[in-house]
């Protein structure tokens, strides 16, 4: 007997197992959605001593009763989920610049993954269990770069034949990650709308499994856990969450996870989501402005731009047309959080000062977390006796555009005589400068 069922979130329906998910190609077969949550047989309240006890070497491990899984011995691990939450005093000092007395910054370090160093080894890791225990020898899946390194790399770990969709401006080296493990790549002419959709196609015209996207069940379930990493590792449950957002898989999960817990007290408040887009590819962003501008009018959750072809530094976050902004949207609003966007042409400042000060090499899509934490602070968003949590959601392993791109300290010479003694404290000053406008 299976330990889960799969109940739909528009009609209520219940499927009883995965197997029979997938054999109804992962929608809800009384309505056809392809939203439904898991739900668990055991006693949640099992769950508090889970959390504490943390016996186990990965998130699969620790957390096996309360995911979709029944079989140990089919989990497929590196190891994942596992990571710390860390105190980032460089950016709390900044909150006190900024006039802020008692507010606290973290930063939950998923660029210690390791599988793939990214926010999407959990979801690649669970989605590579689930279709091993049901026998799922073919996936598919449309990807603007990050979630296709982690699902060829764990469904390779299962033996699983992975075809991936990218849009024609993925990273090259998102590219070569999904082929060095021998799983194909389809490099698309067009957006990522459209590799979405020829994704789409190839899984109907071969009887495919393609990924349910950011409301996949497996995802979900996965980065619910993380939660769980920071009621265990933290005094004081965040009030404030940040991430970057492309489709927006987080906070769908750390609802899940914290209506799962409800009834044990855990957590006493909900934390307010910011979600934060880079300027050049931000409809969600967009579509919030206008609905809060417009006091939230009727059916504002559907009224948001479709960008086509959305040009942008940050690939790995191009999703022009964001289909769960209904879901993510009501959620923000339900949390009094806010949906911004940054500017890209600081997200190399940005990376530059935080390796400077904390020694974190973060990845493009993270400088769009930190650039809306820095943007939150000076709008108000941000307010004494905060707990803020920042998603750094990638370091800089499969960014080596981005990375060259931080270069700021090299002085080409032809003899000794162009050296000079070199004095790093004096870097600082300049580093800082550029960001004064955010706190003063």
């Amino acid at each position: 007997m299976s330990k889960y069922k799969l109940k739909c979130t528009k009609c209520n329906y219940v499927t009883p197992d995965y197997k029979t998910w997938f054999a109804n190609n992962q929608k809800c077969p009384e309505c056809g959605s392809n939203y439904s949550k898991v739900e668990y047989t055991e006693d949640v309240d099992e769950l508090k001593n889970i959390i504490y006890a943390k016996q186990g070497n990965s998130f699969l491990d620790i957390y096996f009763d309360y995911l979709p899984l029944n079989n140990r011995e089919n989990i497929v691990t590196e190891g994942e989920g596992l990571i710390p939450v860390e105190d980032c005093h460089t950016l709390t000092e900044l909150t006190k610049r900024a006039g802020l007395k008692n507010t606290e910054v973290f930063i939950y370090r998923n660029d210690k993954n390791p599988g793939t160093g990214t926010f999407k080894d959990v979801a690649a890791a669970m989605a590579a269990s689930v279709l091993k225990e049901n026998g799922i020898k073919e996936y598919c899946i449309a990807s603007t770069g990050n979630i296709a390194t982690a699902f060829a790399y764990y469904l390779a770990k299962a033996g699983i034949s992975l075809s991936v969709f990218i849009p024609q401006d993925a990273l090259m080296a998102n590219e070569a990650e999904v082929s060095v493990y021998g799983q194909r790549v389809y490099r698309v002419k067009g957006d990522y709308a459209k590799a979405k959709k020829i994704a789409a196609e190839y899984a109907a015209k071969y009887n495919i499994l393609m990924s349910g996207g950011n409301v996949d069940p497996a995802r979900v379930e996965a980065k619910k856990t993380m939660v769980f990493e920071w009621i265990r590792q933290m005094d004081t449950f965040p009030t404030v969450y940040i991430q970057a957002l492309s489709g927006g898989t987080g906070p769908i999960a750390i609802d899940k996870a914290l209506d799962d817990i409800k009834d044990l007290h855990l957590v006493e408040h909900y934390p307010r989501y910011i979600m934060v887009q880079p300027s050049n590819c931000d409809p969600m962003t967009q579509g919030w402005e206008k609905a809060k501008a417009n006091g939230f009018p009727e059916g504002w959750e559907t009224d948001y731009p479709i960008l086509e072809s959305p040009i942008t530094a940050v690939p790995t976050l191009a999703t022009g047309n964001p289909a769960t902004y209904p879901i993510i949207a009501s959620l923000v609003k339900k949390s009094k959080g806010d949906i911004l966007n940054f500017d890209e042409a600081e997200i190399y400042d940005i990376a530059r000062l935080v390796a400077y000060e904390t020694g974190v090499r973060v990845g493009p899509a993270s400088t769009i977390a930190l650039g809306g934490f820095l943007k939150s602070l000076k709008q108000g968003l941000i307010k004494d006796n905060d707990i803020v949590l920042i998603n750094v959601g990638e370091g800089v392993r499969r960014a080596p555009d981005f990375k060259e791109k931080l270069i700021y300290t090299t002085v080409e010479v032809d003899s000794i005589d162009d050296c000079e003694i070199f004095d790093r404290t004096k870097i600082k000053e300049q580093l800082w400068s550029k960001f004064d406008k955010y706190i003063n």
